[in-house]
């Protein structure tokens, strides 16, 4: 099995050029998956799709693609949950890993927060995104490519 892409759930992404910078360093190729044109650097190992604004429709482009060779960055954990269930490494831009182990209850808690919120409870939003999260964030990149190298060498 060849080593595969990064795919970044870009819209919302806080760590794309951390994602550029690491995928360079270990010859990745990415792909930014976004619902409108977002910026990114000229490299022939970065490559941009732009999916329109239809409902998960980034969502759904990236999860029809990753599997066991791949990595996906997404704060978004339904497809975090998709991705798992393909094989794919998951990632949050915080640098939380998303495994056969923690996505149920990463769902769970989302859901049941969607409920209180559709029942009128006032809830927290997302913590504020820090330089701790930023740091993590590329530390846990970088363990999972290499995770990710292992796995598909021969």
């Amino acid at each position: 099995m060849a080593l595969g892409l990064i795919y970044v759930d870009a819209d919302a992404c806080p760590v794309k050029a951390e994602i550029y910078k690491v995928a360079e360093r270990h010859a990745m190729r990415v792909q930014v998956v976004a619902n409108s044109f977002i910026q990114t650097p000229r490299a022939d190992w970065i490559a941009l799709t732009q999916v329109g604004d239809a409902l998960d429709a980034a969502d759904d482009w990236i999860a029809e693609r990753a599997g066991p060779a791949d990595i996906v960055i997404t704060a978004d954990i339904p497809l975090a949950g998709r991705c798992v269930k393909t094989g794919a490494i998951v990632l949050a831009p915080n640098g939380r890993l998303f495994d056969e182990n923690s996505i149920g209850l990463a769902l769970a808690t989302r859901n049941l927060m969607t409920d209180l919120r559709a029942a009128g409870e006032q809830t927290r939003g997302p913590k504020p995104f820090t330089p701790r999260d930023r740091s993590t964030f590329l530390s846990a990149l970088h363990e999972a490519i290499l995770r990710l190298k292992r796995r598909v060498s021969p």
